[in-house]
């Protein structure tokens, strides 16, 4: 954990965002709307029977990119997430973290597949805003530069004036892993269960934790 530039995913190396506010009921949402617009058939079975609004807006983005239609459910998934950040539960250890390794000279940034309006919502709810601004990088109507692209990353050491080998990302997903792979940078997997950490060991990932404390533990002791 020697890294003085580390990235982090957002929704679950920082929190939980829909800890609160029902991701299901919001990809519901979602689809009805596109139902009441005539366009139920834009959507898989598989799509439909798991109900995401990541997967929803790529699946829309994939059959009409670049569209109207990608704007306007791109607007409407941000506006879930912001709905979503007042009750966002922060990941354990994740605020301390953040502030040990700012207050050490790291330089932090956010490289996430969400709102950026929604990240910078909950880090000033949460005081975190001056560990990271202005290097926040989230979703943009240019679906295709997300996650696992590694579009966000390579802004973010570009901002950062940092090699790749020089820096780390923390993430949960496959898609942050495959995108820090293709950046150069070094991965430290979060896994707050067995089935992210299987998702993450089958993308790839060697070095994965279940909880932030560890990591906090190695910065205090420098």
């Amino acid at each position: 954990m020697r890294s003085r530039f580390v990235l982090f995913g957002f929704d679950g190396p920082i929190c939980r965002l829909f800890a609160g506010h029902s991701a299901e009921w919001a990809a519901n949402s979602m689809m009805e709307w596109l139902e009441g617009r005539g366009l139920h058939g834009l959507l898989t079975e598989a799509e439909r029977n798991a109900p995401d609004l990541q997967v929803i807006l790529h699946a829309v983005d994939r059959r009409h990119p670049s569209s109207d239609l990608v704007s306007e459910l791109e607007e409407r998934v941000t506006r879930e997430e912001m709905r979503a950040v007042s009750s966002a539960m922060p990941t354990g250890y994740a605020d301390p973290l953040i502030r040990t390794w700012t207050a050490l000279g790291g330089r932090l940034a956010i490289a996430t597949n969400h709102s950026s309006r929604a990240v910078q919502e909950y880090l000033s709810s949460r005081g975190l805003m001056e560990c990271f601004a202005p290097r926040i990088y989230g979703r943009t109507q240019a679906l295709e530069s997300l996650k696992p692209n590694p579009h966000n990353l390579n802004r973010a050491l570009s901002a950062m004036g940092a090699a790749p080998s020089a820096a780390l990302m923390i993430g949960d997903t496959p898609s942050d892993f495959i995108a820090a792979s293709r950046a150069g940078v070094s991965f430290l997997g979060f896994a707050r269960n067995e089935r992210t950490a299987k998702h993450l060991r089958e993308a790839g990932a060697e070095l994965i934790v279940e909880s932030l404390e560890p990591v906090l533990r190695v910065l205090r002791s420098r």
